[in-house]
């Protein structure tokens, strides 16, 4: 981890001094846009930089952080990172995260209202506004920022065959295989076929919101869907499994929700987790502040 001062000389305020935490997988996948983020967020305050090489790197970084503001630069998963350690270390009712979003994953911070755009979003850090937000948190300290999905929605991927194998090169010259050699050629350019995901079947799961069974185990049901929502309360969403005509979804706030049954895994965020026998997520009102624009 590699820090990295701008003082720009200047008498400045606690909130114009940020600790910038750049992710690694930011630093690879788009570079210039880091590079912008850091020259915005440098012109209009004092930023020390660090650069973690890995998941143990970066939480060491927050703990270190002081009085200075945190800036991520990274992607959903960062994001993610960031505030479950914060949660963690109870330091979440600090100062507000600000983000900065590089790299493939950015719809959790889409959703969450932060620009997406290097110069847009770093200048929301020096101008914008704290946001209090519900934090959904269950019984062993994960975090859920957005939602969470049972069973968990682009867990299994495609399958990806291996490319096409150059079974001409050893005949290349034998004119009496050049037919044979053309029509090889032709069927290694048509576009392979991708299996497609095996979509999950219903589950047979226990939902309670509040102590009150939505659902029971005699019940399959084809999905579950619990949203942080505002107000402290969750927005929870059951769609149970029916033949023939598709089932109305129940839909309920609650500040917790108990999911029972048998192993299951879900989707939290951009995390898969599990399997669980069963889990709780609780509602914290207003638990963590984000910047964003005015």
């Amino acid at each position: 981890m590699l820090p990295e001062d701008s003082a720009k000389g200047r008498t400045l305020s606690a909130r114009d001094q940020l600790l910038v935490v750049i992710d690694p997988v930011a630093r690879r996948t788009d570079g210039e846009s880091v590079r912008i983020a850091k020259d915005v967020l440098g012109a209009g305050a004092a930023i020390r930089t660090c650069l973690p090489e890995g998941p143990e790197d970066f939480t060491k970084a927050l703990a270190r952080r002081g009085a200075r503001r945190l800036v991520v630069v990274g992607d959903d998963r960062a994001l993610l990172r960031a505030v479950g350690a914060l949660h963690r270390e109870r330091g979440l009712g600090g100062a507000a995260l600000s983000l900065v979003p590089v790299g493939a994953s950015q719809t959790l911070a889409r959703s969450l209202g932060v620009p997406t755009g290097a110069v847009a979003a770093a200048r929301t850090v020096l101008e914008g506004a704290e946001r209090r937000l519900d934090l959904l948190v269950d019984e062993s300290d994960g975090v859920v920022l957005g939602d969470l999905r049972i069973p968990p929605v682009g867990a299994s991927a495609a399958g990806r065959p291996d490319g096409p194998v150059d079974a001409t090169a050893s005949v290349e010259g034998h004119a009496w295989l050049r037919t044979c050699q053309s029509f090889v050629r032709t069927l290694a350019a048509r576009p392979a076929r991708v299996a497609a995901a095996p979509v999950p079947g219903p589950a047979r799961l226990r939902v309670e919101a509040d102590g009150v069974t939505l659902v029971d185990l005699d019940q399959p049901v084809a999905g579950v869907r619990v949203t942080a929502g505002a107000g402290g309360l969750a927005q929870v969403e059951v769609r149970p499994s029916s033949v023939g005509a598709e089932a109305a979804p129940l839909r309920v706030r609650a500040r917790t929700v108990t999911v029972s049954g048998a192993d299951f895994r879900y989707r939290a965020d951009a995390v898969v987790a599990g399997p669980v026998r069963t889990r709780t997520w609780t509602v914290r009102p207003e638990a963590w502040g984000l910047t964003l624009p005015r």
